[in-house]
């Protein structure tokens, strides 16, 4: 699969990653632990998809004060993002487990909240994680003419006002992704890069998904609470679903010190290789929170995951002392906010100066 635009890395020599990489197998081998999932990851699993379930049972068949009511559709969208940040990611990422059947069933909960699995491995694990910030391929900044996310953009007069509308903007996220599937499956294209489906079941699992998506978010919750209330709650839900979903990536690459590359016509060849790049474009922060790295599935260790996402998101924490020490071996600038208030901060002003400056 390739892109419309050209675009390659200084590969010949990686002694950046090839030195990291030895020491985090020499890690493993060391601990004698597995790079995918363990114990702490299904617990979150059985937590979270149980949890889930039993929400929207009372959403559904239990009638409850107003309050009560809004409050859980609020704590159902985040319980839906936390699937998607701890379950959803590592699976599709095949880190969830060491068997491929197990990854291909829990991948599959992308489906379950409205996405597409194989879509989504097309545009996040190749797209996105090759060709992070890089204007004119990675869709995931490709968000005009709503949103400026970097200066290779062109700059529109609503742009000056981006950093206060774009969190009503973030919180359809979800709803629009829905929506936007349907253009990549028809265009059989993820923004400039050509793509397809290889087989029928990928097909199937495609409408089989977004056929669950309108039964069970939709239809059923009118037919049982009646259109107002599943109006208000799908609202609540999807907004907080699309809100947390949109800001922990942003945190992670469209933040203050990150950098960003623009395709065009001519080929473009980074002059780094590959995994330096990655360090440049992409940013930590809060590790001292234990809440958020739980909530966000260990994104908040967004540079360990770029590159090395094949391993679970449990094992960050303890690698990322060997990243942080192997980037300051090769004097890189690892990026880190300690606190998700100061990576939000960061996010805002700089949001604020790409609405603002050509």
């Amino acid at each position: 699969m390739a892109a419309e635009y050209k675009v390659t890395f200084n590969n010949k020599n990686r002694v950046f990653f090839n030195t990291l990489k030895a020491e985090v197998d020499a890690y493993f081998d060391r601990n004698g632990i597995k790079k995918t999932g363990n114990w702490k990851l299904y617990a979150k699993t059985l937590i979270l998809i149980p949890g889930a379930i039993a929400l929207y049972s009372l959403l559904m068949f239990v009638t409850m004060p107003m309050v009560l009511t809004i409050f859980l559709w609020f704590v159902f969208g985040l319980t839906m993002a936390a699937i998607g940040f701890n379950v959803m990611h590592d699976a599709c990422h095949g880190s969830f487990s060491t068997k491929v059947w197990v990854n291909e069933i829990f991948g599959l909960t992308n489906n379950f909240l409205g996405g597409n699995a194989s879509l989504w491995k097309i545009k996040h694990n190749i797209i996105h994680h090759t060709y992070t910030n890089i204007d004119g391929v990675d869709d995931d900044i490709n968000n005009m003419p709503f949103l400026r996310q970097c200066s290779s953009q062109p700059l529109k007069p609503m742009h000056r006002f981006q950093s206060a509308y774009m969190f009503v903007l973030y919180g359809f996220t979800s709803l629009f992704m829905f929506f936007m599937d349907y253009i990549k499956y028809f265009s059989r294209k993820v923004y400039t890069t050509p793509m397809k489906f290889t087989n029928f079941r990928e097909h199937l699992m495609f409408w089989v998904g977004k056929i669950f998506f309108i039964v069970i978010y939709i239809i059923v919750p009118i037919v049982l609470i009646g259109w107002k209330w599943w109006l208000v709650g799908f609202l609540i839900s999807q907004f907080t679903l699309g809100l947390t979903l949109a800001m922990v990536f942003q945190l992670a690459h469209v933040v203050e010190h990150a950098e960003f590359e623009v395709a065009g016509v001519d080929p473009l060849k980074i002059e780094n290789e590959w995994a330096i790049y990655q360090v440049k474009t992409t940013a930590n922060f809060a590790f001292s929170n234990k809440l958020v790295t739980w909530f966000v599935g260990g994104l908040n260790y967004q540079i360990e995951h770029h590159l090395f996402p094949r391993i679970s998101h449990i094992h960050y924490p303890a690698i990322s002392k060997i990243v942080k020490e192997t980037c300051e071996k090769f004097e890189l600038n690892y990026i880190y906010f300690p606190s998700t208030r100061a990576a939000i901060a960061s996010h805002v002003r700089f949001m604020h100066t790409m609405g603002k400056v050509a």
